[in-house]
This record gives structure tokens, C-alpha cells and sequence, in this order.
């Protein structure tokens, strides 16, 4: 069951046209990660799925509603984390949160939700007081206190140290376990390979690869790269294999890595050379991933408008979107 659709998704700001199209699914308790570069148009289309934007063009389905139309029945069973929120600092967390689990019919409890975000020492505490990394845990704590079936994450773990950054994925991977539902923006391709079951790649405004992580792109087909160092006295002509040089080191591509180390390291044995810092791997994500978004403007710089809340269409500022209660939903 596709808990998000979207079908020839189009927006435009003036004569900008920041979607050009766009077309993906997202499957229940699935993790969703949508990469592409500042400006390709991410958060215009995370802002239309969260009901907050109006679209030109296209079909959207979220939780079987029309985002547009939603009302408080689909954003009470929405979570959202954006980049950046604005919270009261002379308020506790516990205080923030539950104010916050009011606006739900069937919140997840105060106590629990700040156990999951690694909270607990922190949970009397003015919001003031807390650091970067301790105010974005309470930024995925809100999104999780009404309980919901699909959570947006928008760079969740920005200003994470690298344990924090490991606790917040494996609580994603738990509430996937639950069967939750994960549409996730990052810019970190680690993040996107460990937590992803398939990522989208936008750019330019169009969706240019869907696929899991280890194969998009054709990353699962395509050749190993083989590096290693030479003396200086030996050319790259008298390899046993093509090879170029890069960054001071010869490089290898090859489909057949096993073959390739056999014949590269035989040589070297025959011949008593060194291959030094010798390294084998597989195009990464990141490689991929480069290679589908090219050279993409930066916003600003002739690029697309992906935020585009300032730009007199209509939107509101994120810290706005995300900390208003769902529309219609009273404090219980």
C-alpha cells in the first residue's frame, strides 16, 4: 500500500518552475529518502505532500488524502521535523511537549517520547539552556508526540554528534519495526545508505533515479575502482590493465574486480614493485549521486526557488508549519 503518491507533480514561482513533473511512491513502513542539491526543489515538494503548499499540476495521495484538502484528519496522524523551529526557550521541554500532546487525539506519552529522544536529564530544563544537538532531539520529540503513522524528516540530525546522529537512526529503524512510515531529506549519503529502503534523486526539478541505495544509479552493476601508488619509475603503460591516474595514484574500473587484482598484484609480485596503499571499492553513494545531480545552480544563483515561503506565494515561515497544531484540533 503506498501510504504517499505522487503523479506529474508540477510548481512554479513566477516564471521559475521549480517541479517539472515529478513522479514516486512511497510503500507503508518504508524509509524514503529524498537527495538532491540546495534548490532542486526538495522542500517545495516535501511542503505540497505536508499540506502547507499548494501545487500547480499533478496527483498527491497521503495517507489517502488529498494534502491539499487534508485538514486536521491527515496532519493529526503527520509528524514533521523541518531544518530549522522556532520553540518558546523560557519553557521546559516537558512543558513544550506537553502542551503539544494536547493538540492530538491520541498522543504517545510525555514521559516515553522523551526517553526515545534521550531526553530524560534534560526534560526540566528551559529550552534556553539546551545545545544545538539537545534542541533538535526535542524538535524529533514533537514530531513523535502525537504518535504518527508518517513522519518528515528534514535534515533530522543537523548539529548531531556522531553518537546522537547513531541513536536517531536506530530509532527510526525501530519505529519502522512498528510499522511507521519515513519520508527523509539529507544531505548526509551515509544517513541516506543506513537508514533508506529506496532513495529519489531530484535536480533541476526532476525526479532523475529512484531505486535502493545499492543499486541506484546502476551502482550495483557498475565496476569496482582499484587505487593504488606506483615509483616513480614505472608508467602507467607498462600496467598489466588500463589505468589512468588520479589525484597522484593510479586508478583502475573494472567489473571484474577479483580477475583484476589477480592480474594487477601477479604483476607486481613478478616485478618485486610496491602497489602502495592499495584499495578496492565499490562506487559510493555519494559517487553516484554526483554524477546524477552534475553541476546544479545553487538557489539564489539563478537555481531553482525550493523554499519559496518568502517569496510571496503564500507559504509560512517552517517554524510556523511545524509548530501550529493540526488544523481543527482543539487542546485536549
Amino acid at each position: 500500500m503506498a501510504v504517499i503518491s505522487v503523479e506529474g507533480l508540477e510548481k512554479s514561482y513566477g516564471s521559475t518552475q521549480a517541479l517539472k513533473g515529478i513522479s514516486f511512491e512511497v510503500a507503508e513502513g518504508e524509509v524514503f529518502a529524498l537527495l538532491g542539491p540546495n534548490g532542486a526543489g526538495k522542500t517545495t515538494t516535501v511542503e505540497i505532500l505536508e499540506g502547507f503548499r499548494a501545487r500547480d499540476a499533478g496527483a498527491v495521495s497521503v495517507l489517502g488524502f488529498d494534502p491539499a484538502r487534508g485538514g486536521a484528519r491527515m496532519r493529526e496522524r503527520v509528524g514533521i521535523v523541518l531544518q530549522e523551529c522556532g520553540i518558546e526557550e523560557l519553557l521546559t521541554a516537558r512543558e513544550v511537549l506537553q502542551r503539544h500532546a494536547g493538540y492530538y487525539p491520541k498522543p504517545r506519552p510525555v514521559d516515553e517520547t522523551i526517553h526515545l529522544v534521550d531526553l530524560t536529564d534534560k526534560a526540566d530544563d528551559r529550552i534556553r539552556t539546551l545545545s544545538g544537538g539537545q534542541r533538535r532531539r526535542l524538535d524529533l520529540a514533537l514530531a513523535l508526540i502525537g504518535d504518527p503513522d508518517l513522519l518528515f524528516l528534514d535534515e533530522p540530525t543537523t548539529g548531531f554528534d556522531p553518537q546522537a546522529r547513531r541513536n536517531a537512526w536506530e530509532l527510526v529503524r525501530r519505529l519502522c519495526r512498528l510499522g511507521k512510515t519515513v519520508l527523509l531529506t539529507t544531505h548526509y549519503m551515509d544517513e541516506a545508505q543506513q537508514l533508506a529502503d529506496r532513495v529519489g534523486v531530484i535536480a533541476g526539478g526532476r525526479m532523475v533515479a529512484v531505486g535502493p541505495p545499492d543499486a541506484i544509479g546502476g551502482r550495483d552493476t557498475k565496476g569496482a575502482l582499484i587505487r593504488f601508488g606506483l615509483p616513480g619509475k614505472i608508467g602507467l603503460s607498462e600496467l598489466p590493465l588500463p589505468a589512468r591516474l588520479e589525484a597522484g595514484r593510479a586508478l583502475v574500473e573494472t567489473t571484474d574486480p577479483v580477475r583484476a587484482l589477480h592480474a594487477l598484484t601477479s604483476w607486481a609480485l613478478d616485478r618485486q614493485i610496491d602497489l602502495g596503499g592499495l584499495t578496492v571499492m565499490r562506487r559510493s553513494l555519494e559517487d553516484v549521486y554526483l554524477e546524477l545531480v552534475g553541476e546544479e545552480p545553487q538557489a539564489g544563483n539563478g537555481g531553482t526557488l525550493d523554499a519559496g515561503w518568502s517569496d510571496g506565494a503564500g507559504g509560512r515561515p517552517p517554524a510556523e508549519r511545524r509548530l501550529t497544531p493540526p488544523e481543527g484540533v482543539q487542546a485536549q
